[in-house]
């Protein structure tokens, strides 16, 4: 895992913040950024994108994951994920159900860590397995 450091953890809010400008929410304008950094130690970034027809809406979450797997690289170790309405940022964002079984396809639910972050001073730090305690992954068809 990447040393997850204070200033990692600063630069991870600062690079999901920056996503929120490019957040596609013309109906619930409800704006989420991401960054995931990879085990590789580059930083995949996402917004979320709506459509008019909701089930084809992406979460920046998966924007990021789907970003990374199509450029080859499947190994994680944290993503922070920032979100609010209007992309004023007033409470944490916690990543839907389908984000979670993305990242438990991708990512080792006992040390892939989730910081979902307000500012860089307010912040929590979780585990997937924390968010997703009885997940289902690639190890259950193994």
């Amino acid at each position: 895992m990447q040393n997850l450091d204070k200033t990692m953890i600063d630069k991870l809010i600062g690079t999901a913040i920056e996503q929120l400008k490019f957040s596609y929410a013309p109906y619930s304008n409800f704006k989420v950024g991401a960054a995931l950094l990879a085990k590789n130690g580059e930083i995949y970034t996402g917004c979320n994108i709506e459509n008019a027809a909701y089930t084809p809406t992406n979460c920046a979450e998966r924007t990021a994951f789907f970003k990374a797997v199509s450029e080859g690289i499947k190994e994680f170790d944290v993503i922070c994920i920032v979100g609010g309405k209007g992309g004023v940022l007033t409470e944490y964002a916690a990543p839907c159900g389908v984000c979670r079984q993305v990242m438990m396809e991708f990512c080792n639910p006992e040390t892939f860590k989730i910081v979902l972050a307000v500012d860089k001073e307010h912040y929590d730090i979780y585990t997937l397995k924390e968010l997703l305690p009885l997940g289902f992954g690639p190890m259950n068809l193994a």
